[in-house]
């Protein structure tokens, strides 16, 4: 009897050079293979900062030069370091505190901005989603129209306490420590509304305070001066600060509560923060120039397309370039406006509308 001897076939042992036969497909995850390395990716953020703060210098320039009488480089080079020179006047008395007024308005913007946008998770958050800047308007126009208060002084300290009682409100409106950025939003958007409103009537109903608030309203550097550069440059740079500060703590609580809890963040104590940041800029900003539109929703998504959603590279980003964009949009009104001048709140309001729509129809408006 023989019997039938089966060979099972066994697969050849696996080499050190061997390929895979199957490619595995994932559309929705990018090619990490010919994506820059970290290194790289931070070397060419740097780079761009360091463009975009010789940009700033260049805006900077222009704005001190330009006005009604443009002066040449060497006359504003002359007038700021002179004192006897004869454009030592018109640079130091006037144009100088506007051109600092801009970097601090437009840096405390943009900061806040992407901050309102990183908390509520919201791509077309601003400064005004949650009323702060309504409620500093609000603060001003009471303070102008009914106290007679007239000094870029009280403006400040009303504004910013309007800020804070408008923050407060929302803070319970919207849940308290239980808040969530959907009824954030949405209770920051009711006295947006209300608030303005309230403004409105009484600008219509005194014509000694739509004279007083005519130009204030519509946002302004016009009246700006070293007093004014004073006073509200503390309130920015604690702002700014604590913004700063809390980057890395936004960064993971854009992953979710839940995440950010398990990676060491206090989510409350993070919001708190960042609400408090916003207050002082926005309050002090307000104060200064009024209610400046566009700067601190459009910047954000311009500098987003260049760092991507890191808050650590995002926010200093914002801080150089939105003043670029509101000194821009100054200097702007200025040339088309001669004799006289456009107040910068309109010129970015019409450059910032359309800009903005071009960039939603682009598809470039990202998530934070």
């Amino acid at each position: 009897m023989s019997t039938a001897v089966r060979r099972v076939a066994t697969p050849p042992e696996p080499t050190l050079d061997a390929t895979p036969t199957v490619a595995m497909s994932a559309p929705n995850v990018p090619d990490v293979s010919t994506a820059p390395p970290p290194k790289r990716r931070r070397a060419a953020r740097a780079v761009g900062l360091l463009g975009a703060v010789v940009l700033l210098v260049v805006i900077l320039v222009l704005s001190i030069a330009v006005g009604a009488k443009s002066l040449p480089l060497a006359d504003v080079w002359s007038g700021l370091l002179h004192r006897d020179a004869t454009e030592y006047a018109v640079v130091h008395r006037m144009r100088l505190p506007r051109t600092l007024l801009g970097l601090l308005a437009g840096t405390a913007l943009g900061v806040a901005g992407a901050v309102m946008q990183a908390l509520t998770r919201n791509p077309l958050a601003d400064p005004g989603l949650l009323g702060i800047n309504a409620g500093a308007s609000a603060a001003v126009a009471v303070a102008a129209t009914f106290l007679g208060v007239t000094a870029i002084g009280g403006y400040v300290w009303f504004a910013l306490l309007g800020a804070a009682l408008v923050t407060a409100l929302v803070y319970a409106v919207g849940g308290g420590r239980g808040a969530t950025p959907a009824r954030l939003a949405l209770a920051g958007a009711a006295l947006n509304a209300t608030l303005y409103s309230f403004v409105s009537a009484i600008m219509l109903l005194d014509t000694a305070s739509l004279d007083r608030l005519r130009f204030w309203t519509v946002g302004s550097l016009a009246s700006a001066d070293s007093a004014t550069v004073t006073r509200v440059a503390p309130f920015i740079l604690v702002g700014l600060l604590v913004a700063l500060g809390a980057a890395r703590p936004l960064n993971a609580l854009a992953l979710g509560d839940d995440a950010a809890r398990a990676l060491g963040a206090r989510p409350a104590v993070i919001r708190a923060a960042v609400i408090v940041a916003v207050t002082l800029l926005c309050g002090a900003a307000t104060a200064a120039c009024g209610p400046i539109v566009f700067v601190g929703l459009l910047v954000p998504h311009l500098v987003r397309a260049i760092t991507g959603p890191d808050l650590r590279w995002l926010l200093p980003y914002c801080a150089v370039l939105a003043p670029v964009l509101l000194l821009g949009a100054d200097v702007l009104g200025r040339v088309l406006g001669r004799p006289g001048e456009l107040q910068v709140g309109m010129v970015t309001a019409v450059l910032g509308g359309p800009l903005f729509l071009w960039l939603v129809t682009r598809s470039r408006v990202a998530h934070p």
